[in-house]
């Protein structure tokens, strides 16, 4: 049996927090056509402009509540949070290139909905995933670190298992260990959201990254929702 935990020093933190979860069962996310989702991705990233439609990037309200939200707890110097990296870069003029499917999809909800989303791969998991207060030192190798471990400091909002971090900085970076590849066939989404005007988007965003998921890559999925109310969520019996 996994479980999806929001710990108790988290909530202590972010009590309006709310964790849009799908649980992926069978799906195929192998590679067929390099190039299947640029034009979705092209789409969504015209209707990102919405968020970011002031010129004062740091003022339009996506950007400037998960700002506030990285502030109340430590980070590494420059960390931002996933959407924030998207938006920018679109708003530069810089298009996201494709990688593999689900990862593929999920950065399309993400830019369309204006709303940070990850996702893992569930069989590498080891044991529970919290997400909670780091106590510094957790093992954590990111990809392209060529092997070295870069442990979260003290203060990080991170996700974790048995064996270590699977997200420093809430939703900055991912572990090598579970990250999303061409084999995952069992994949674990999190759409997140940190107080209730960060939440407004999360369930369209949720059912349509459902659907999406079910029509393109097969299998099954199934939809959970973690909150102060409902902390711990079944991930596999």
């Amino acid at each position: 049996m996994k479980k999806f935990i929001l710990k108790e020093d988290f909530l202590e933190l972010f009590p309006e927090a709310k964790i849009g979860i799908l649980v992926c069962k069978g799906i195929d996310n192998h590679v067929k056509d390099e190039e299947k989702y640029a034009p979705w991705l092209r789409e969504c990233e015209k209707v990102s402009a919405q968020y970011t439609s002031n010129p004062e990037f740091t003022s339009n309200p996506v950007i400037r509540g998960w700002r506030d939200a990285f502030y109340k707890f430590k980070t590494k110097k420059g960390a931002r949070c996933s959407i924030e990296a998207l938006l920018k870069r679109v708003a530069k003029g810089n298009q996201i290139g494709t990688i593999i499917p689900l990862v593929d999809i999920y950065n399309g909800i993400s830019l369309k909905y204006g709303v940070p989303i990850g996702g893992e791969d569930i069989d590498k998991f080891e044991g529970d995933m919290r997400l909670t207060i780091a106590e510094g030192g957790e093992d954590f190798v990111t990809y392209g670190s060529e092997g070295k471990s870069e442990p979260p400091s003290p203060g990080e909002v991170i996700y974790r298992d048995d064996f270590g971090a699977v997200c420093r900085c809430w939703n900055w970076r991912e572990a090598e260990r579970t990250m999303l590849t061409e084999d995952t066939v069992n994949a674990f989404m999190i759409i997140e959201a940190h107080n209730a005007e960060s939440a407004e988007n999360m369930d369209a965003a949720l059912e349509e990254l459902r659907s999406m998921i079910e029509t393109e890559l097969g299998g099954s999925v199934e939809k959970r929702l973690a909150t102060a109310e409902n902390p711990e969520v079944l991930i596999e019996e």
